[in-house]
């Protein structure tokens, strides 16, 4: 929910620019970060009274029925915990609106500079999600590891142990499976053994590999051995691959392919998806279906990159301090102006729920 501040300057300004003001924190009263799509559709929400480094606890699936005869007691159990860290900071914008644009009654342009200001808001949780999601680092996100993007060589070593297993991410290459380890993420999924799961897929149980056609491993190609042993890995650890996210080079690709089916963008009949799937298909980046997966478009995706997720089980973390805050401020003379700010942290934190391919 986003909250708004009575300002220092409300008194001294003109009563059109107190309604452009007003009017403004009142469009975007109930304006939620948590209903972008980006984090509506594949990301949990988490709050927290707290800042800083905060934890979110997942019981292993440790626990097993057994049998017992007739006046026998099952021996007690417990359930090993997992922890994941999530770094919650404060982002903020400030737009400035000067005396002289108040005096010549330029309202529109301090209507369009805040607009932009929230979707300088809406890029920014979009890119923070997409950076976070396929690995990529960024010095104010953090994220990747040790300062670089996670790649095919990332071993699983490398993503528990660094900065206190904050890294985050999916699988890297050969996980570990002792029972001793303290940050194990691997374990056994229904007939097979986490032995089994550390090697399988084309590097050796990792969620980050390099696309395996020598003729189809440019930058935005996406071939149909890649995104199947996408599915294996993340089908064999109790998941259902659901979704593809690619970039618009990895769409002009698929627009070729016979297999991809495209919405039907722009028709009112309920036959095809109705004005509600229209919608759903503008807002989202929804573009079409491939192989029974749907396919979902972001400019922030790397052209060498593409992802497969199970995304029914939202693979990522918002944790929230404090939604989006609008409040009025006096940064100086004759400036009055509005700043917005949100605490927050982003951290994928379902391993088994996603697999990068990645081009050359």
């Amino acid at each position: 929910m986003v909250t708004a501040q009575e300002g220092l300057l409300t008194s001294n300004l003109s009563a059109t620019a107190n309604r452009v003001l007003t009017d403004y924190k009142d469009a975007i009263q109930d304006y939620r970060v948590t209903d972008m799509p980006v984090i509506s559709l594949f990301a949990e929400r988490f709050t927290t009274e707290t800042g800083g480094d905060v934890d979110l606890t997942f019981a292993k699936p440790s626990m097993a029925l057994e049998q017992i005869e007739e006046g026998d007691t099952p021996s007690y159990q417990h359930t090993d915990m997992r922890n994941e860290s999530i770094s919650v900071k404060e982002w903020g914008i400030a737009v400035g609106v000067t005396r002289r644009m108040l005096e010549d009654s330029r309202f529109s342009e301090m209507e369009m500079a805040l607009n932009e200001a929230r979707r300088a808001v809406e890029r920014h949780i979009t890119q923070h999600f997409i950076y976070t999601v396929f690995g990529l680092y960024k010095a104010e996100y953090g994220g990747g590891f040790n300062g670089a993007d996670i790649t095919a060589s990332t071993t699983e070593a490398n993503l528990t142990t660094y900065a206190n297993a904050n890294a985050g991410g999916f699988y890297g290459s050969t996980p570990t499976t002792a029972a001793s380890a303290s940050l194990v993420r691997l374990y056994d999924y229904g007939e097979y053994s986490a032995a089994n799961l550390a090697a399988l897929g084309p590097n050796t149980g990792s969620h980050y590999f390099a696309a395996q056609d020598s003729d189809t491993d440019a930058v935005g190609d996406i071939a149909l051995n890649d995104i199947t042993a996408a599915m294996e890995l993340i089908n064999a650890k109790g998941g259902t691959a659901d979704t593809i996210m690619i970039s618009p080079s990895h769409y002009k690709t698929l627009l070729n392919l016979a297999d991809f089916t495209a919405p039907f963008i722009g028709s009112a009949d309920p036959q095809k998806g109705g004005l509600d799937y229209v919608n759903q298909v503008s807002n989202s980046g929804l573009v079409g279906q491939l192989y029974g997966l749907n396919v979902y478009m972001n400019h922030y995706i790397p052209r060498n990159r593409f992802g497969v997720f199970d995304m029914a089980v939202k693979p990522v973390a918002y944790m929230e301090r404090r939604g989006l805050t609008v409040e009025e401020a006096n940064p100086g003379f004759g400036i009055t102006g509005s700043y917005m700010s949100m605490r927050y942290g982003l951290k994928v934190i379902r391993p088994e729920s996603g697999v990068i391919v990645i081009s050359d």
